[in-house]
Parts: structure tokens; sequence; C-alpha cells
């Protein structure tokens, strides 16, 4: 399931740079209706937080009890578990979520080896050779992603190709205008790298410092929400300067 999963969403995202008509949640939309009931629950609740059964059913195409049946299979091999949410007056919504081990489903590339790895460098060679592995991945991923970015023009473009290559990193990424129509969200719904940079968040550092050279000068980036800080995701607000 986790290569399907990385590769639901990688070519999700490479088919909205080629059409200019879809939305990324129209494609995954598509994509959903094509893989087994299970796989798309736990894909809808990486992206899309905590659902009620109702809400997941409407996604599906199919009815809330339908969603709950299989959910609470999902619950019974600890894939997902219930939280009471008040929603003003009356009896709490019951609300689905990943569990630890639901999260564990999508990949953490090697998360064992590396953290052993970072560690080992660290304590072996000091903090300065640890500096100088990262500088050196950092400066490996700009040329990547200028190289990819090379003939993109306008923000928005850079955007969408951006997601579409950590997309195929296995970030799942996406994006969307701001609602409030200032700027735009880039979302990555997964961390592929989440126990280094858990163990080093100079890997979280040199991302945004990334991000912010591909977009260029004329846009500020501010991470809003930090899986390594215990939200479900991670998420930046792009404004045009």
């Amino acid at each position: 399931m986790q290569k399907d999963v990385s590769n639901y969403i990688s070519s999700s995202c490479l088919e909205y740079i080629r059409s200019e008509n879809m939305s990324t949640i129209d494609l995954e939309n598509e994509r959903l209706s094509l893989r087994p009931v299970a796989d798309r629950l736990l894909v809808l609740l990486k992206t899309r937080g905590p659902q009620t059964a109702a809400d997941l059913g409407q996604a599906l195409g199919t009815t809330g009890e339908n969603a709950r049946q299989q959910l609470m299979k999902l619950a019974g091999d600890g894939l997902v578990e219930t939280e009471a949410v008040a929603r003003g007056v009356g009896r709490p919504s019951q609300f689905w979520r990943l569990t630890d081990r639901g999260h564990a489903r999508f990949p953490d590339t090697h998360a064992e080896l590396t953290v052993s790895l970072l560690r080992n460098l660290r304590d072996v060679l000091g903090k300065d050779a640890l500096d100088r592995v990262i500088s050196a991945r950092e400066d490996e991923t700009r040329a990547a992603y200028s190289a990819a970015l090379a003939k993109i023009d306008g923000l928005e473009a850079r955007i969408a190709a951006l997601v579409a290559i950590r997309s195929r990193e296995g970030y799942m990424a996406e994006w969307r205008p701001a609602e409030d129509g200032d700027g735009w969200f880039l979302i990555e719904n997964h961390c592929p790298i989440c126990a280094a940079a858990t163990a080093c968040q100079d890997f979280c550092r040199a991302e945004l410092s990334i991000f912010q050279e591909m977009l260029g000068p004329k846009c500020s980036i501010e991470r809003t929400e930090h899986i390594v800080k215990g939200a479900r995701r991670c998420a930046y607000r792009i404004r045009a300067r």
C-alpha cells in the first residue's frame, strides 16, 4: 500500500500541471474513485484530517453508514479511531482520524536507519560534520529544483510545479489559493523524512530556505503548520510582495 499511496498522489499532482482546467482536489477525487475503499478512506483522512462518517461517505459517493462500517474494520486493525467534537447545541459529533499506526502506513523513508546514521554522524564526527552533510543535501536539492523550474514563469505556476516535485518525493503535496484572496497555501500532508526532521530540525530550516529561493524574491513564505511540532501536516502561506 505504501508505494500505491505515494504513486497515487504523485500522478495526481503531475496531471495538475498538464491541465489548466482541473484543480488538485478534482484530480484527487478522480483518482480516489479507482482505489479500494480502505485505501481511499486512509488517503482522505491523511489529506483532509478528521472527518465524520457522513462526510467520508459523501466523498466516496456512498452512504455514511457504509463508510462507518469500513471505518470500523480499519479501527479493528488499529489504523483509525474516533473523537467526539462539540458542534454547537446537541450531542457531540463523532469524527474519525488516523492513529499513529495509520499514519505509519504512509512511507517515512528508512526512518530508523536514517535517525541512527544522523546520531552516529553527530556523535562520532561532531555537529560541524552533520551541518556539512545537511548543507550538501540542500545544495543538491536546490540544483535539482532550479533545473526543474527553470522554464516556468509566474508565481502561481511555479508553486504548482514545486508541488508536483514535492509529491514525487512523497510529501502528498497540494496547493490552493488562500480563502481570503491574499496569496496561496502550499500544503504537505505527509513527511517522508519525518523521523530525520524530528531528530535534526535543520532539515526543515533548509526546506523553507529552498522554497523561498525557488519561488523568488517577489513573494514571502511563512510556515503556518508543522508536522514536527505536532500538526497533522506542514502548511506554508505564500504572499506576493
